[in-house]
């Protein structure tokens, strides 16, 4: 069976969208995704701060 293919935009996407529904505690929701939850407040910050293209891939290039 051949791996799944991801989209890291699409699942910052799917994770927001589920975040936004607030049906999920955090760390549920974190669990559900395979990230901790430092990165899913990341997310979330990013998204509060900058819309959707804060969750586009960034330089980690200073």
């Amino acid at each position: 069976m051949p791996w799944r293919e991801t989209y890291p935009m699409e699942e910052r996407l799917k994770y927001i969208g589920d975040w936004l529904k607030d049906e999920e505690p955090m760390t549920d929701l974190c669990r559900i995704y395979g990230i901790s939850r430092k990165t899913g407040y990341k997310w979330i910050e990013r998204y509060q701060t900058h819309g959707l293209d804060g969750l586009k891939e960034m330089s980690r290039a200073a």
